[in-house]
């Protein structure tokens, strides 16, 4: 069978690389309801190239949001099935004068694909269809197959949890696999086994009711900007830990063996903060590296803004001051719970010289698969099949709510089957994917359903 899949990426693999870039460029930006034309556009490509993958009652679903796209290739009742769920859309491009080439111009270079949504999440969903066309080719084809594609996934999958609600039928199956994570290296393959949980929210704080003259007014109102920034210095303490009441009452106490285990993965303290281009780390004390974004939460402020913005000098102190603040959760923390526990500290240390609004945007729960599950040895044959070595179980500091969603409403578990790198720069400028991993992945993925059927008859 392997020999099978690898002739025909062969054959196949320059026009599986013309035909990922083609949906490339579509800036299908979720985010930014202007992009929604693209959303769209993006979306029936996808549809299409499922078409011509071999996959049946291929359909655009409408939600109150971005279509999903639905295709299944079930062809014997008996076997098992499984859910392979991705998205098309993609994170804003800014700061676009970062990019080493236009964000929606991918281009190939060292082996590398550049633009937005090569590895997050475009090129790894692309592996899934064009696995199941070289499957449908060779027939070795080992497994019914359901593929949910998403176009929300970036700004929090608003309508997915309706949708797998009204059809839990046409979604019935055995297990979903997902690839949107990423591996420890190209020879050191690993399989993420838990996610961390999201809540995103934004503050904005106003003062007076318009900006005013500093020199006229400097030293007798509340400056919104300071008074932003001082609060959110006051959300951690001297040794990084966040400091609202209640925050961590919930998270799960890591035992010491697991954390042993985890001094085991292969880890460069020096090559990590040189590929950052950074002298030091920082995080909460008492915990690795490693450790801090995986099985620790944390908070970071994601964007702030406040008065002038343009070149040059505009001496104002400004009427409003706004930031967006992330915060990853952990096993047993609740987004929903984290949000208020939020809210409520902000409002509570905010001075009375402003006015404090806070918008949840989303939030998403941590999820952790079970490690000694049928699909997680499948997914470990697979690899080490691959790749020629045994791959390591890893946390990963992101965030997919879905995983939850699909454990909640459907009652299913999922194999997190990525293939990229942390160093692909997902969500930053210059975002890649490595045509090894691309391939890589098309070859392992279809290993996956062969060992899976094996286990579960």
């Amino acid at each position: 069978m392997k020999d099978l899949i690898l002739k025909y990426i062969d054959q196949n693999k320059d026009r599986f690389v013309e035909e990922l870039i083609e949906i490339l460029k579509i800036p299908s930006i979720s985010t930014d309801p202007q992009y929604a034309g693209d959303v769209r556009k993006a979306a029936k490509l996808v549809l299409e190239n499922l078409k011509q993958a071999g996959a049946d009652n291929v359909e655009l679903c409408e939600t109150d949001g971005h279509p999903i796209v639905y295709g299944d290739k079930i062809f014997d009742q008996s076997l098992p099935t499984v859910l392979v769920y991705g998205h098309y859309d993609v994170q804003p491009a800014e700061p676009l004068d970062l990019w080493d080439s236009p964000p929606f111009e991918p281009v190939v270079k060292d082996g590398k694909i550049y633009g937005r949504g090569t590895c997050d999440d475009k090129g790894q969903m692309f592996m899934h269809i064009k696995a199941l066309e070289a499957m449908i080719a060779t027939d070795t084809l080992n497994c019914n197959l359901k593929f949910l594609i998403e176009g929300e996934e970036e700004s929090g999958s608003e309508n997915l949890e309706n949708f797998i609600t009204k059809e839990k039928e046409k979604l019935k199956a055995d297990m979903v696999i997902i690839s949107d994570t990423s591996m420890l290296a190209n020879d050191v393959p690993s399989i993420t086994v838990a996610l961390r949980g999201i809540s995103y929210l934004e503050v904005e704080l106003t003062g007076p009711n318009v900006d005013l003259h500093s020199g006229v007014y400097g030293g007798t109102v509340g400056n919104p900007i300071d008074i932003l920034c001082e609060m959110i210095a006051s959300l951690k303490d001297e040794n990084g830990t966040i400091t609202i009441p209640g925050f961590y009452d919930d998270v799960q106490t890591t035992s010491d063996e697991e954390r042993a285990e985890m001094l085991k993965i292969p880890y460069d303290e020096e090559k990590y903060k040189k590929g950052l281009n950074v002298d030091a780390l920082k995080g909460e004390a008492g915990y690795t590296t490693i450790e801090r974004n995986t099985i620790r939460p944390c908070l970071d402020v994601n964007g702030i803004w406040g008065g002038y913005m343009g070149e040059g000098a505009k001496t104002v102190i400004a009427s409003k001051a706004t930031a967006k603040i992330s915060m990853r959760l952990v096993a047993n923390q609740d987004s929903k719970k984290i949000a208020q526990l939020f809210t409520d500290h902000i409002k509570n240390i905010a001075p009375a010289s402003v006015k404090v609004k806070v918008t949840d945007f989303h939030g998403g729960e941590p999820a952790i698969c079970p490690t000694d599950s049928v699909e997680i040895e499948a997914a470990n044959k697979a690899m080490e099949e691959s790749f020629g070595v045994k791959p390591i179980c890893t946390r990963e500091g992101a965030s997919i709510p879905i995983v939850a969603l699909f454990d909640s409403v459907l009652g299913l578990k999922t194999v997190l089957y990525g293939f990229g790198l942390n160093s692909d720069a997902i969500h930053s400028p210059n975002e890649h994917y490595g045509l090894f991993n691309f391939y890589k992945g098309i070859e392992t993925i279809p290993l996956f359903y062969k060992y899976y059927r094996e286990l579960k008859q």
